[in-house]
């Protein structure tokens, strides 16, 4: 297929190399220019007669932003898939730009970081009709580890901030109970040795257990992006008129490791706030 990938960050990035090693005609584009394989400078370049474009952007204005660009190049057998954590709210408004043009558009935000993403693991969360997730399947299933159709357009945004919040309160209660062991004099071998047969234990404990003990705090997925996430969520929440108290204390959290400058490192970041 004649692929477009517009959004070269940590998923875009390895998403593309395994699109191109599966051997489509893979076209990139980000707005900072980057040295990487199949790159176009020019938006309209990248996706020019694209079977299927990928968009994997930081937020809802960043997505607008790109279909701004775009929306004149898109027409009817073109399928669009958004792979952007945005809410369902903006999914609706995308949606209907993208299929005024005779497009198709597909909601596909997903879980897994960059060595999910590298090693074909991404899982899918889908929203929209059983056809057109039927005609992304070639696409998307050699370089994710399963599809979830999860309901009609916008169920799947919704559902993949819910996931998120599970990660960042899980997270952060992982970086607190073990910045109580440590002040106490526990060490990190017995903290991680008690927490494994317990039942609180998880696999986002296992992938942040080295660097929580090297303090290594690059990023898988970063600060900036799941305060973003957080904040979708509480939006969501609003329209929905439901009340979520942890996740709204949690964004204080969240709001100091930004304004320490912590940003662009991992979320697991957050630790460090706890040894101040």
């Amino acid at each position: 297929m004649n692929v477009s990938v517009l959004g070269l960050g940590i998923i875009g990035s390895a998403w593309a190399k395994n699109l191109i090693a599966d051997g489509h005609a893979v076209r990139c584009w980000n707005r900072t220019p980057k040295d990487f394989p199949h790159f176009f400078a020019k938006i309209d370049d990248a996706v020019d007669k694209a079977d299927v474009i990928f968009i994997i952007v930081y937020d809802p204005q960043a997505v607008q932003s790109v279909l701004n660009r775009i929306v004149h190049k898109l027409g009817p057998d073109q399928l669009v898939i958004q792979s952007s954590t945005i809410s369902a709210h903006w999914t609706h408004i995308f949606a209907d730009q993208v299929e005024k043009t005779g497009a198709k558009y597909l909601e596909a935000p997903f879980t897994g970081s960059k060595i999910a993403a590298e090693n074909r693991q991404t899982v899918y969360y889908l929203g929209g009709s059983s056809d057109i997730i039927q005609r992304a399947r070639p696409i998307l299933e050699p370089i994710s580890s399963k599809l979830l159709h999860i309901g009609a357009l916008g169920s799947a945004s919704t559902l993949k901030l819910a996931m998120n919040l599970n990660i960042a309160g899980v997270a952060q209660t992982l970086n607190e109970s073990l910045a109580l062991c440590r002040r106490a004099g526990i060490s990190d071998d017995s903290f991680f040795s008690a927490l494994a047969p317990n039942v609180s234990h998880s696999p986002l404990a296992d992938l942040k257990e080295p660097k929580l003990r090297k303090a290594d705090y690059t990023a898988q997925f970063s600060l900036k992006n799941m305060a973003k996430d957080i904040r979708l969520a509480l939006e969501t929440a609003a329209e929905l008129s439901i009340s979520l108290e942890q996740t709204a204390h949690l964004t204080g959290v969240y709001e100091k490791g930004l304004a320490e400058g912590w940003a662009d490192d991992d979320f697991i970041v957050l630790a460090r706030t706890l040894d101040k």
